[in-house]
């Protein structure tokens, strides 16, 4: 079987060595040094300040919205992970959906302005598949109205624009440190603040609000890293360079085996370095698409339909009203992520285009 995504595993050795220390201080969670020193490795890894660790990249987001102390409407795109639009919800506002450029599958921010109304108290934006949206016209759209912008940045570890970590604009970006994703933890998450009050609000809540033991100053929630997880993320990150240049060279054989005549990929921006986190293609009918999935499957080879279906569709926020992205609900039913993962090797490579080729043939 081939998946479309296999999580990496650092020696199973360094991390008892990592395991070992907890057993030895006892401490396994609750700000313990292990999540200390993550926190400080990451911040210099990524060239970043005020980074949060949380324990998941969808708290990561709900954290955002409460600290930022939204309501009303947030404008968010159609095409992301589920989580990108129950956060929304789950935090009392409702999104409002705005269509994706069809170039880069990013929210479209010149369809954002016409969605603002006096409701409107954010952006949330996806970096779809580790593509940046346009930050610059998006930063420029919210300081003209005054709004905050949060962007999801599960899929943008490392990624950097013109030199500049990605994860710094907005006000807030969120990372999800998801056992599928680049760098991880088995689970857990980030949260880069754009300043530092922000990041001290958001410790504070993901940690029932107090500090000390019995210092209690606000509502919150318990979303701490745990020292097991933190002992994972310290596995992986000396590794990270590593996974990153080997998914390239696969990425590279895929686009010189499939050609650029026969599917659609989203387009690289300027500037961007990539970090080689997934492989969309985008076929040029639904039909194309499930004829290929169906011949994959057949093989025991599992591409995903990420994202499906686009979010504006979703049964339960039609109550809100039908607000259409034809463009989003477009690409969410032609594409597929094809398997990518550390060791994905050419014959398996060979394999998976092939029949791809020969069913589009």
């Amino acid at each position: 079987m081939i998946p479309v995504t296999k999580t990496y595993l650092p020696d199973i050795k360094e991390y008892i060595k990592r395991v070992e220390e907890i057993w030895k201080s006892g401490w396994l969670t609750n700000q313990g040094h292990l999540e200390f020193e993550l926190t400080e490795s990451l911040s210099k890894y990524l060239n970043v300040k005020n980074i949060q660790l949380v324990s998941n990249g969808t708290l990561a987001l709900q954290l955002a919205i409460k600290a930022l102390n939204l309501t009303g409407e947030i404008i968010t795109t159609p095409y992301s992970y589920i989580a990108t639009a129950n956060v929304i919800v789950w935090e009392g506002c409702v999104p409002r959906f705005v269509d994706i450029d069809e170039r880069t599958f990013c929210i479209d921010p010149d369809l954002i302005e016409a969605a603002i109304n006096e409701n409107t108290s954010a952006i949330l934006a996806t970096h779809v598949y580790g593509y940046p949206c346009d930050v610059k016209k998006i930063d420029t759209i919210a300081r003209n109205h005054n709004l905050k912008v949060i962007y999801d940045a599960a899929h943008c570890f490392g990624v950097t624009l013109d030199g500049k970590p990605i994860i710094e604009y907005g006000d807030i970006s969120c990372l999800s440190f998801h056992a599928t994703k680049l760098f991880h933890t088995a689970e857990g998450g980030g949260i880069v603040c754009r300043d530092p009050e922000t990041s001290s609000k958001i410790n504070l809540l993901k940690r029932f609000g107090h500090y000390g033991e019995d210092d209690y100053q606000e509502v919150g929630i318990n979303a701490k890293l745990s020292e097991l997880h933190a002992a994972m993320g310290l596995c992986m990150l000396p590794l990270i360079d590593q996974i990153i240049e080997r998914r390239r060279k696969i990425i590279e054989l895929y686009d010189e085996k499939l050609g650029s005549s026969i599917i659609q990929r989203p387009k690289l921006v300027p500037g961007l370095k990539y970090n080689y986190h997934y492989y969309p293609v985008l076929f040029s009918t639904h039909d194309q698409m499930m004829m290929v999935r169906t011949a994959l499957i057949e093989k025991d080879i599992f591409p995903r339909r990420y994202f499906y279906p686009s979010l504006n569709t979703l049964p339960y926020l039609q109550h809100l009203g039908y607000q259409p992205c034809p463009v989003s609900e477009s690409a969410a039913s032609r594409v597929l992520c094809l398997p990518l993962y550390f060791d994905l090797d050419e014959d398996m490579i060979n394999a998976i285009t092939q029949i791809i080729l020969n069913t589009l043939d």
